[in-house]
């Protein structure tokens, strides 16, 4: 039974694999020293494709985190998150036993789970026929498998589950565990965003709906939210995990607390499958929400990790929605887009986010935009530019915005008793 008094949430251990590292530590050193992790892409052969880069994950050993024969069985996408969840719960110093496992749960959202595999086995089905598709092929394709498979290999009985809201995938999971914890559902929660879909496939899609970035003779420079000159997003790949957990429980065990999660919002545009509502009314919205559900005003935001796509639609539509949302106060906020240096993750793009968040509480620094030379003119928030500022940091949003018009805000506080 829950709770009625609403608990407190804190974070208590992180999770990145990311294309500028593969561990929390790496990530943020990447981070906050502007670190590109674009290049052109190794995967396959992209000769032919529009747009040949991407934001890849370099040297991710699956076995490190996982025996031969498990690794074989399952999509990338699911290898990154148990190998982010297992990073998340050895940070958080949480042991799962048979005493506190149905209190435990996962919550990993994605946006298109195994599309590798898909593509993978419809080759096998065109050239050597039905018979010989992999009987894995299902479970290792089906978009819930990572949150289903990181509860096996970890032992968390508690509420699993997957959201699949396109880019806001991961932020939606976060949300969605939060709410768990918060009404007692679950004494603590795995949760976050992967994403593995440099596939031909998949880029060949996006390129095909004009969405990505065709700089492919200048990888280092190819995404550049808020800057006038961008083209299009780049795709990444990756996972991120936050061990999300009541505050009783917490003390109770003397963790480690990175910061504190107290707001969540989520409303629909209800307007297009792919472009954001003009003015961006429903980010907006959004915005609002999680402030008025996190107890805050526009003039307590300190630093917002902007979704930040580096496309001709969002950038100047997402700086509408926060100075809609916050008013005059939005001149003073920190503003930046993580995705100049990852590119973009998809479902996984939230989870790093929020991991990129709850750091920037925790050092009193704010990662840079970098590529941003020429500000486009409907752009003219403070986006840090290029190089990461020490400040200091009290609360700070994160949004992540999908298509079908999703919207999700997440507020983050620096943690007191």
């Amino acid at each position: 039974m829950a709770n009625l008094e609403p608990k407190r949430v804190v974070i208590t251990g992180l999770g990145a694999i990311t294309p500028i590292g593969n561990t929390p530590d790496e990530y943020w050193q990447g981070l906050v020293s502007g670190r590109n992790g674009i290049g052109p892409i190794t995967a396959f052969d992209a000769s032919q494709h529009a747009s040949r880069i991407a934001g890849e994950v370099k040297d991710f050993d699956p076995l490190q985190y996982l025996d031969r024969k498990d690794a074989k069985r399952m999509d990338r996408f699911a290898q990154f998150a148990i190998a982010a969840s297992q990073q998340a719960l050895s940070d958080a110093k949480l042991e799962i036993t048979d005493l506190n496992a149905e209190q435990i749960g996962v919550m990993i959202g994605t946006g298109v789970g195994g599309i590798k595999v898909m593509e993978d086995q419809q080759a096998v089905y065109l050239t050597r026929g039905p018979s010989r598709c992999s009987p894995f092929m299902v479970p290792m394709m089906i978009a819930n498998m990572a949150a289903g498979l990181t509860a096996i290999h970890l032992g968390a009985k508690g509420p699993n589950s997957c959201p699949v809201t396109a880019c806001a995938a991961g932020s939606n999971a976060i949300g969605d565990a939060f709410r768990l914890v918060q009404g007692g559902y679950a004494q603590a929660m795995i949760c976050g965003g992967t994403e593995a879909a440099v596939t031909p496939l998949a880029v060949a899609g996006f390129a095909a709906a004009r969405a990505l970035s065709s700089r492919n003779d200048d990888p280092a420079h190819a995404s550049r939210p808020f800057d006038q000159g961008r083209d299009g997003f780049v795709i990444g790949e990756g996972c991120g995990i936050l061990v999300l957990e009541s505050l009783e429980h917490a003390l109770s065990r003397g963790a480690h607390i990175y910061a504190e999660m107290i707001g969540y919002g989520m409303t629909c545009d209800a307007y297009h499958m792919t472009a954001p509502v003009p003015g961006g009314e429903g980010a907006a919205r959004c915005i609002r929400l999680a402030l008025k559900d996190g107890g805050v005003t526009p003039a307590d935001i300190s630093y917002i990790n902007a979704h930040g796509t580096s496309t001709p639609a969002n950038d100047p539509t997402e700086t509408q929605a926060i100075k809609t949302a916050l008013g005059t106060a939005a001149y003073q906020v920190a503003v930046s887009s993580t995705k100049s240096m990852t590119g973009h993750l998809l479902g996984g793009s939230g989870g790093i986010e929020g991991v990129a968040t709850v750091l920037a509480l925790a050092h009193d620094r704010v990662p840079p935009t970098i590529n941003l030379a020429a500000p486009d003119q409907d752009c003219d928030l403070d986006y840090v530019p290029n190089q990461s500022r020490a400040q200091p940091v009290t609360v700070a949003l994160s949004n992540s915005f999908g298509f079908g018009g999703h919207n999700v805000t997440l507020v983050f506080r620096k943690y007191s008793r």
